[in-house]
């Protein structure tokens, strides 16, 4: 089976609003999480969709959801954990609670505050995932990196044709993802910054997908401005 999951646990402090997180903010009339579920809820592939939102939003994103017609039975509003890693883990329980977790069961996960992500985007993510068992949305990194280990002078400046810029989604074999993760210590899972390196961290290969300049997180007040320009074009 197929799950789309959705990571909405973000408050957006970055984003200077503090009325509601980012992710509920609108563009083009709805909802940012909206137009990210509903990319989700029509892909073919994708089985069910699953929402991981703070606990007091739980509420909330349910009425959205409701609001704009996406059916409950085939979209699950869950509770999100401390960290993104937790979150994720928290649709694998769900996932094993439905008695859906076998070796076959794929997770698509994808931030709620990247709304443009494409159809072909999440095809290849899914099969690359059946495939490989663990891919990653990127694009190649088009500025160079400049590496600083205390925030005042560069320490390296890697060759920029091996850089590239992390999107989402990121994609698993739910249980392969499981057991690696429990199976680091607490230490290793102080340094996590996704679900990709979990893999990394053992020793397991990441396969790259191909993503888009077009799948922009929203972050800042500027990117709703580059998100309201999209949608203006989308609809032309």
């Amino acid at each position: 089976m197929v799950y789309g999951v959705i990571l909405a646990g973000g408050v957006g402090s970055r984003m200077g609003n503090a009325e509601k997180p980012k992710q509920y903010l609108q563009i083009g009339e709805k909802p940012i999480i909206i137009h990210t579920v509903e990319k989700m809820y029509v892909h073919p592939e994708i089985e069910k969709v699953l929402v991981l939102c703070p606990e007091q939003w739980v509420s909330y994103t349910k009425t959205l959801l409701n609001k704009y017609r996406l059916p409950a039975s085939e979209i699950a509003v869950l509770k999100g954990g401390s960290t993104r890693n937790g979150t994720i883990m928290n649709a694998i329980s769900y996932i094993e609670e439905q008695g859906d977790l076998t070796e076959d069961t794929i997770i698509v996960t994808h931030d709620s505050v990247r709304p443009f992500i494409t159809h072909r985007i999440i095809s290849e993510n899914v099969r690359y995932a059946q495939k490989y068992g663990a891919c990653d949305t990127v694009i190649a990194a088009t500025d160079t990196i400049v590496e600083s280990h205390d925030g005042e002078i560069i320490s390296e400046i890697p060759e920029r044709s091996k850089m590239y810029q992390g999107q989402t989604p990121q994609s698993f074999c739910a249980v392969k993802l499981k057991n690696l993760y429990e199976s680091l210590t607490e230490e290793e899972k102080q340094i996590l910054t996704d679900a990709a390196k979990i893999f990394a961290i053992k020793g397991e290969k990441v396969y790259l997908v191909q993503g888009e300049v077009s799948n922009i997180k929203i972050t800042y007040p500027y990117d709703l401005r580059v998100a309201e320009a999209l949608i203006k074009e989308d609809r032309k």
